[in-house]
């Protein structure tokens, strides 16, 4: 198991960038096919009502994962730094010290999630006859956030070693059984909308322990008691690093939320046309992300190993490739999106037509601009693998407020379409922040380089 942890601070960085990515991207691909299945077993098994509610869900869902997600990659920085220095002691104790971290704040989330969900989804004008629904699917969802944390945890616990492959089998592990789970629950048990839920969470629990069993094969991660010690110092280091990019996160989904509020105000209908492009968001995204998985460890070793011109030679790597992989990926959802996203859809022939004419209307718009997503990713993370997390936060505020302004103007001025400029416009506002942000940082890395 150990000869999978890959070193990033030697050898060709495109070639390195791209043999980490790749595993990711398959894995990505996989969660997102359970996602897409979910949407597809819902829309099609459930009705248009089912669709919206899932739709209702999204923003509230993924602004818990991506605090999740934010403070499980902070923490996994810090290793990354640990491993490139090959400071192998100080690596298990941040290891310890972040899963000690990570349990107290899955806690907290789940408590705090279960207490506001009402309340969240009443502010964001749910319509009462989706209501039920999301709040069903949310409730079991965050049910399992404890479970949710620790595999994200474990997941970038290996990343940060350079390990993309042992997260990619657990993901294809977990798209199975999801899949299975799925039409085995809604369509055999007729659990609803609870069952895709349900499958979901089961599934995660999987992906978990299948990390779990992963690292406890890698020799130089054997932990002991004495690195489960709470260091304060290293806590709020750790701290440091995560919390502003939960923040970050969780400002962003917040964001999303406004609109999704306005978007309610438009009917069911376009609410459901909505959610069907937003599930194809994850797909367009999947290489973004991926790519921004392999810039967080390939800085982050390098920048431990203290190889700074290393790291602007990865950068121009993965920026080119990240840019060539958007075109293609657009060129592609333009040609195929119709056919996709009807997949999600059911109903009578008019609501069929109607909301499949919202829904790719907004996917044209994304795939048009998908460059300027994949520009941020790989910048974003590029930043945060060097330590800095706020500055990427940040751009997470601006992000926000493009967001939410252009929600909130563009219907008035030109009407409901005016909504599906909020996303692009968001990346844009950051990568405005994150370009500028990345190359005033490598400017004073050089600058200490030169004069040591």
């Amino acid at each position: 198991m150990t000869s999978r942890v890959q070193n990033m601070t030697e050898g060709k960085p495109l070639r390195l960038i791209l043999f980490f990515a790749l595993p990711l991207m398959l894995g990505n691909a996989f969660q997102q096919l359970y996602t897409l299945v979910d949407t597809m077993v819902v829309g099609q098994a459930l009705g248009v009502n089912a669709l919206a509610a899932l739709g209702a869900a999204d923003w509230p869902n993924w602004m818990m994962l991506g605090i999740i997600q934010g403070f499980s990659q902070g923490f996994s920085i810090k290793m990354a730094h640990d491993f490139g220095a090959e400071d192998y002691s100080g690596l298990r104790r941040a290891v310890a010290n972040a899963t000690v971290l990570a349990a107290v704040s899955a806690m907290i989330l789940l408590l705090a999630g279960q207490c506001l969900l009402r309340p969240l989804l009443g502010l964001l004008q749910t319509p009462d006859t989706i209501m039920g629904n999301a709040l069903l699917y949310l409730r079991i969802l965050f049910a399992g956030i404890p479970v949710v944390m620790a595999y994200n945890v474990l997941a970038s616990v290996l990343r940060a070693f350079g390990d993309s492959k042992t997260p990619l089998y657990a993901m294809l592990l977990a798209a199975g059984i999801n899949i299975a789970l799925d039409l085995l629950f809604v369509l055999v048990f007729h659990w609803g909308i609870a069952g895709a839920a349900a499958a979901t969470i089961f599934a995660q629990a999987c992906s978990g322990v299948f990390c779990f069993c992963a690292i406890r094969r890698i020799e130089f991660l054997s932990l002991s008691r004495k690195d489960f010690r709470i260091s304060r110092s290293l806590c709020l280091y750790l701290m440091k690093l995560g919390a502003p990019m939960a923040f970050q996160n969780g400002i962003i989904a917040i964001g999303g939320m406004i609109v999704q509020f306005v978007v309610n105000g438009f009917g069911v209908l376009f609410i459901a046309g909505f959610t069907a492009t937003n599930k194809l968001y994850g797909m367009l995204e999947i290489a973004a992300t991926s790519f921004g998985y392999a810039m967080v460890t390939y800085v982050g070793q390098n920048l431990g190993a203290g190889k700074i011109r290393r790291i602007s030679k990865g950068m121009r790597a993965a920026l080119v490739t990240a840019i060539a992989t958007s075109i293609v990926i657009g060129a592609a959802m333009l040609l195929f999106g119709k056919v996709i996203l009807s997949m999600f859809i059911s109903g009578t022939d008019a609501e069929v037509s109607t909301v499949l004419a919202i829904a790719y209307h907004y996917l044209s718009i994304m795939n048009v601009c998908l460059p300027i997503l994949y520009i941020l990713h790989v910048t974003r993370s590029a930043l945060q693998g060097m330590g800095d997390t706020l500055l990427p936060m940040v751009s997470g505020i601006a992000e926000f407020i493009m967001r939410t302004g252009t929600a909130i103007l563009l219907p008035t001025l030109i009407g409901e379409n005016g909504i599906f400029y909020a996303e692009v416009l968001a990346w844009l506002g950051a990568d405005v922040i994150l370009v500028s942000s990345y190359l005033i940082r490598m400017r004073g890395l050089k600058n200490y380089e030169g004069s040591e």
